[in-house]
């Protein structure tokens, strides 16, 4: 029983800091914040190129979660980067992926996909 419990405390703990660590480096930002400055950033969406074709934002690029390491160097770190997936939990992990590669302004758009309400663009 005292495993048990001292497991799920460490994993209870594990989730906080992370999450505190994501609230430290990137910024939510609500969809009308996310309209007003995405288009002077750069637009990614860190979900799997099926869900990308169903539907994204215009002028998004799929940069998959799963395909960061090895394609993050497509990003610009001088300029702003506005993550989004389909809930918010795959741009917190991206952004501490690219906040270790030095990248500084960073923003999540809260909600993520399944709450826009703005164009979007079907693939084929």
């Amino acid at each position: 029983m005292e495993w048990s419990l001292l497991i799920l405390a460490a994993i209870i703990i594990y989730f906080l800091a992370t999450f505190l660590y994501q609230k430290k480096i990137m910024k939510g930002l609500t969809e009308e914040e996310f309209k007003a400055g995405y288009r002077k950033a750069q637009l990614i969406d860190v979900r799997e190129p099926n869900e990308f074709e169903g539907g994204h934002i215009l002028g998004a690029r799929n940069i998959p979660l799963s395909q960061l390491r090895q394609r993050y160097k497509e990003i610009r770190p001088d300029k702003p980067v506005y993550l989004y997936c389909q809930s918010s939990a795959r741009s917190g992990r991206a952004a501490q992926m690219l906040k270790k590669k030095g990248y500084q302004e960073l923003y999540y758009l809260k909600g993520g996909f399944k709450k826009w309400t703005g164009k979007i663009k079907k693939g084929k």
